[in-house]
């Protein structure tokens, strides 16, 4: 309800009071346990959309006998492991919560990354193969850290930390025994380390040049001397290096010279690339088998990720296992040549497959947790393609509620909701997307929609929004929905527009800049002050901030981010809004949303304010996921489909 004129004190005052109460207690969600209903006994619970799981990483034993995985089934990713050919499970640690595992090179033990409550300060601990012993290699602490790959005698893993002015990424290698830490060379901003030669001493090391580009460059582990590879005049992407057994070069993937990333292989007596495949597609990753005889990479086709594998030996393609259409993760064992296979798809939460490249078999591993739902009747979406208004072609994917016979609703009056992807070096990708397929079952369709300066398109829509270009995003958006309201089947029916990260601060500034576009907005974690969130990014966002968006102590970009902040249209924002932060965000600071929702509500506007504490950026805890989730289906229910 909107104070009337006569009630009102003046502006300031008012922002300060209601900042003052701003998170009140009930922006503080207590998460409590609910109830879910009995499978197969109707509609099913939005609940079950997000207990149905599958791992969220991956790693092989280096004989490719062991798996072990992420899985938060007991409510925070902990790390479980299996027998390669199938067997019972084992939960392995039982702390706060794991980011990241790999399996050591020696095979006695596994290494695992956490922080505390989503701060994205990671400590690095080993673990035993039967859960029994644990150690601490590097401590958590204030600094930031990127963990990179293992020295060639597997006794040390490299990384990079902020530890020493809490700025600048230097490079060192710390004993996995636990026995001590090494500097290795002095570092920059957004300079991270890569895979290390095999029986050598060089390191693949990537500079930050936006954040979709690097500069590539060679470390000497012995020595700290670096010899650049790759430094383009145009800021090009370089990734998933892969190196031959005999160290003499690598396979990688980049799209220099060229609108989409190639497979490629540099040799490093010669300096000579040599490109192996170009399709008219990104190649995301590669892997090589141990032996160098199998060369795997994968596709983005419009979201959907292809698998692809050639014996070198013979030079033939090889045929791939049927598997679910969806996303992959694929890595090889270091010392045999079993490929581990890491699936989500909108028809599985996840599930990971081992294929034995020398006899063919692929084997189910881990199976998805379905929670009770039938898997078969999730939506799979469509690719759909249009223009903006300036001409700048624009995709997503769509997708529609069946229909009684199974089909998708051909006609009708379909509410939509608009996601919004993060990033924005990003795009749309047909993985299990648990509040996608609990809106589809409600009657609500969803446009995963790809903005301009998404990936996957070409390198050079993915620098249609850099810098001064950004506000014209937001165009796109008004173009998305123009087109969704030309479709017979949508009706004229109400359209709801959210998003993460990036994509919630898409979300933030198109309800200011045109408050009658949408019904509704649901922003999680998006950025409402530029200058401030640009002033406070964590060091590892820093480098390729400057590149990508623009230097906040220039003058003039200062001016342009204050003039795109969401704030400055807060009172504007007249639609109902639900907002999602985590107290312990590094990327985007709780502070900034206090003032936000502050605001909106000092201007009589709406909000609903999820406020977690124990959380960062991304979620982590289950309870608290499925808290949001439940408001967040609630919310989109009664905004775009009651009366």
């Amino acid at each position: 309800m909107r104070l009337a004129p006569a009630l009102l004190m003046p502006l300031a005052m008012s922002l300060t009071l209601a900042h003052a109460q701003t998170p009140s207690p009930a922006d503080i969600p207590k998460p409590a346990p609910v109830s879910v209903g009995l499978a197969g006994g109707g509609e099913p619970d939005v609940t079950r959309f997000f207990l149905a799981s599958g791992p969220t990483d991956y790693t092989i034993s280096p004989d490719g006998t062991q798996l072990a995985w992420l899985s938060s089934i007991t409510g925070q990713p902990q790390v479980w492991t299996a027998p390669a050919r199938g067997g019972t499970p084992r939960q392995l640690t039982y702390g706060l919560g794991v980011d990241g595992v790999d399996w050591t090179p020696n095979a006695d033990a596994l290494l695992y990354v956490a922080d505390k409550g989503g701060d994205e300060r990671y400590g690095f601990y080993t673990v035993s193969p039967d859960g029994m012993r644990e150690r601490e290699v590097v401590p958590r602490s204030e600094a930031f850290t990127f963990l990179g790959r293992y020295t060639s005698d597997g006794k040390r893993v490299i990384y990079a930390s902020t530890g020493r002015d809490g700025r600048t990424f230097d490079l060192y290698s710390a004993a996995l025994d636990g026995s001590g830490v090494t500097l290795v060379a002095p570092g920059r901003p957004g300079l991270y380390p890569g895979p290390v030669q095999p029986k050598g001493s060089l390191m693949i090391a990537a500079e930050s040049r936006g954040e979709d580009a690097q500069d590539i460059s060679l470390i000497d582990l012995r020595t700290g001397a670096e010899r650049q590879l790759f430094k383009p005049a145009e800021p090009s992407a370089y990734g998933s290096f892969s190196w031959l057994p005999d160290g003499s070069g690598f396979y990688f993937t980049t799209n220099e010279d060229r609108q989409f990333q190639a497979l490629a292989r540099y040799d490093l007596a010669s300096r000579r690339v040599q490109i192996i495949e170009q399709p008219a597609a990104d190649v995301i990753s590669v892997s090589l088998s141990s032996d160098g005889r199998y060369l795997v990479w994968r596709t983005d086709e419009a979201g959907f990720e292809v698998l692809h594998a050639r014996d070198l030996k013979t030079g033939r393609l090889m045929r791939v296992p049927p598997l679910p259409r969806g996303t992959a993760r694929v890595d090889f064992a270091s010392r045999a040549p079993v490929l581990v296979v890491l699936i989500q798809g909108p028809t599985t939460p996840g599930e990971i497959w081992c294929w034995d490249l020398r006899t063919g078999q692929a084997t189910q591993v881990v199976a998805p947790s379905t929670a009770g739902l039938d898997l078969a009747r999730m939506v799979e979406p469509e690719v759909v393609r249009f223009k903006a208004r300036d001409g700048v072609p624009l995709s997503g994917l769509l997708y529609r509620p069946r229909g009684p016979a199974g089909v998708r609703q051909p006609t009708g009056k379909l509410p939509v909701f608009l996601r919004l992807h993060g990033g924005p070096s990003a795009h749309a990708k047909a993985n299990w997307k648990p509040e996608v397929q609990h809106l589809l079952a409600q009657g609500i369709a969803v446009l995963d929609f790809n903005y301009r300066g998404s990936t996957g398109a070409g390198k050079d829509l993915a620098h249609l929004n850099d810098k001064r270009l950004r506000p014209n995003e937001l165009g796109d958006l008004a173009d998305a929905v123009a087109w969704l309201r030309a479709q017979a089947w949508q009706g004229g029916a109400r359209i709801a527009v959210g998003g993460a990260s990036y994509g919630g601060y898409l979300t933030n500034a198109i309800l200011g800049a045109q408050p009658d576009l949408f019904s509704a907005g649901v922003s999680e974690v998006g950025v409402a002050d530029w200058v401030r969130n640009l002033e406070a990014a964590a060091p590892s966002l820093k480098a390729s901030d400057r590149l990508e968006y623009g230097d906040i102590d220039d003058p003039a970009d200062r001016a342009f981010f204050h003039a795109i902040s969401p704030m400055r249209n807060a009172a504007k924002i007249k639609v109902p809004l639900l907002l999602q932060s985590g107290a312990n965000d590094p990327r985007n600071g709780v502070g900034e949303h206090d003032e936000f929702v502050a605001a909106i509500r000092a201007a009589g506007g709406t909000v609903r304010y999820m406020r977690y504490d124990g959380e960062g950026h991304i979620m982590k805890q289950l309870a608290n996921i499925i808290d949001f989730n439940r408001a967040k289906a609630a919310f989109l229910r009664e905004q775009l489909l009651q009366p």
